[in-house]
């Protein structure tokens, strides 16, 4: 393990990894933190609140391509720090509109497009830069350690939240949440790289195509993001919707649901945990595996099991998304042209999780139409035949950990993937 752990001794990384970590702290402060902040205007009301949430996210979407295109563009470490200025003067705004007691409903929405379009200009780049701060031996640690402090910070950020509101009130925390991009800022400022990328050149549009050229000229990219995509539709529906249906009719309620929850924050950081060290010679192929974990807690919340159950089937899917994450992140960095990287990752950020308001907006009438349980039980089936049909590829199952000269990425064998009509088109 300590080997395995040898990358922290690199300055550069050290640096990278205690900006990521104070970005994601601030990261998870800022949805709790805001949704108090809302609830307490004069005029705040869970529409008000879905108003400003929904700008976030529509802006972090929609920007995600060009985030993406502009990082491959322009040195990578320099869009982050702009990115996280922007988060910073954003959230600052947010929070001094609370603090002073405005309830511009509006131009609370308008500042929270603008932190979700930084989101979309950050994401690409800081999954892209990684190779560029640490050696390829180091590529896989580096990004279970980054993928430990997400889901650590994710725990920690939403307490400190809770704690900040209710000490000093929810606008002073988002005042603290802004200091977090600040902080992340400056680190990134002192993060020197091992070299450059060449810049990708041309319109934008021309570097859209380019862009989509290299994620669908791979078939085992696009197969696993498709997968995903569907999967995450399940997974949003039925754990996410569903999951506190079951909680409260069959389990005890919300502090059960609240144990379950645990319970996958647990396996996420133990699955960070045991990524830093596997070393597998077909890392996509191990990662198509562990979409199989993805199906236990569907199915043991469709099947009224009891809560220790449910709370094992989380912990399971926990442990698999954070090895598939670390294990696919790391196949991207290895296999595709540094100068397409941040592209590539977009694409495949947007097609996996473009999807998931689908799962969200459908379970319920799914539900009431067929049954909770067969609701659940069907979205786990589901889940297993994506994962057994992004098998049947061969690039999937061959793609090797270290590219070499006899191994080529793109692959011709996208006749063997069937591929759901559900999929066509489709993050993590």
């Amino acid at each position: 393990m300590i080997k395995d752990l040898a990358v922290l001794r690199e300055r550069a990384f050290r640096t990278l990894f205690a900006a990521r970590t104070v970005s994601l702290l601030g990261d998870a402060m800022a949805p709790v933190a805001l949704a108090f902040a809302v609830l307490a205007l004069p005029n705040g009301t869970a529409t008000t609140l879905g108003i400003v949430i929904a700008a976030r996210i529509v802006t972090q979407v929609a920007f995600l391509l060009l985030g993406g295109m502009i990082a491959d563009r322009l040195p990578r470490l320099r869009v982050m720090v702009v990115a996280d200025l922007i988060a910073f003067v954003s959230q600052g705004g947010v929070a001094a509109l609370f603090i002073s007691g405005s309830s511009a409903i509006p131009l609370i929405a308008a500042l929270a497009a603008v932190s979700g379009g930084a989101t979309a200009l950050f994401r690409p780049a800081a999954r892209a830069v990684v190779p560029q701060v640490v050696d390829e031996e180091s590529l896989q640690p580096a990004n279970a350690l980054l993928r430990l402090s997400m889901n650590a910070g994710s725990v920690l950020g939403a307490a400190m939240a809770g704690v900040l509101v209710a000490l000093v009130g929810p606008g002073w925390a988002l005042g603290v949440d802004a200091l977090t991009f600040l902080a992340s800022a400056i680190l990134l400022s002192a993060v020197r790289t091992r070299h450059t990328v060449a810049a990708a050149s041309g319109r934008p549009l021309t570097q859209l195509r380019e862009g989509w050229h290299e994620f669908t000229s791979r078939t085992w990219v696009w197969a696993m993001v498709a997968q995903l995509a569907f999967a995450n539709v399940c997974i949003a529906g039925g754990i996410v919707v569903l999951g506190p249906v079951v909680a409260k009719d069959h389990l005890g309620g919300a502090p059960a649901w609240a144990l379950a929850v645990a319970a996958q924050s647990a396996g996420l950081v133990v699955g960070s945990l045991v990524a830093i060290r596997i070393r597998p010679r077909h890392p996509v192929r191990v990662a198509a595996l562990m979409t199989i974990g993805f199906a236990p807690p569907l199915l043991a919340l469709g099947t009224y099991v009891p809560l220790y159950a449910v709370v094992a089937g989380m912990f399971v899917i926990g442990f698999c998304i954070d090895i598939y994450e670390v294990l696919f992140q790391t196949a991207l960095q290895r296999h595709v042209p540094p100068q397409a990287l941040a592209r590539v990752m977009s694409y495949d950020s947007f097609g996996s999780y473009a999807l998931i308001p689908v799962g969200l907006v459908v379970a319920g009438p799914i539900s009431a139409l067929v049954g909770v349980r067969a609701t659940l039980v069907g979205a786990a089936a589901l889940v297993l035949v994506s994962g057994a049909l992004v098998l049947l590829s061969t690039s999937v199952r061959n793609l090797r950990g270290e590219p070499d000269a006899s191994q080529t990425d793109v692959s011709d064998d996208s006749s063997t993937l069937v591929r759901s009509p559900t999929t066509s088109g489709s993050d993590h």
